[in-house]
């Protein structure tokens, strides 16, 4: 067993973990974030996305012992405190990007990360991007749609699919 001490969503939290615990069963099973979905466990899915100093991570590819000391951001850290949505859940809701729901907060954790990387991408880079984020639902077109918006950009010049 070892202790881990991590920054989630701004604040340290503490917990005792085994050795193979994976950080997205510390998150849901250890904090009670249940917003970080776990759909494989063995990476395919990107359900599980979260952002690990910054960088966009699948927990369930990462043992909660190397998040020791660094600073983790969930979905549930992506809305202002009043609940306000930020931007990209925003156009996710405006732009019907979700159906069931189950891929959503990894398709918003990986959305805020390319949108860090490239405030403004095209629709193939975002398609490109999101290869590592399965939806079984909507086909990824509003998803392309929401993500476009939520970087300021024109939906209309999408083609309906």
């Amino acid at each position: 067993m070892s202790e881990v001490r991590i920054v989630v969503n701004g604040v340290e939290r503490v917990g005792v973990v085994e050795g193979r615990t994976l950080l997205s069963g510390f998150l849901r099973d250890g904090l009670g974030l249940t917003g970080t979905h776990v759909g494989c466990d063995t990476s395919q899915c990107g359900a599980c996305v979260v952002h690990v100093d910054g960088q966009a991570v699948k927990s369930c590819t990462m043992f909660a012992v190397e998040a020791d000391g660094r600073s983790v951001d969930t979905i549930e850290g992506q809305a202002a405190p009043d609940g306000t949505l930020n931007a990209i859940q925003q156009a996710f809701q405006d732009h019907h990007g979700l159906q069931c729901g189950f891929c959503t907060p990894g398709m918003v954790m990986s959305a805020a990360a390319l949108l860090k990387e490239n405030p403004t991408p095209g629709e193939a880079e975002i398609r490109e991007y999101l290869e590592g984020n399965l939806c079984r639902c909507t086909g990824y077109h509003n998803i392309v749609k929401a993500i476009l918006a939520a970087s300021g950009q024109d939906v209309a010049a999408i083609a309906a699919e």
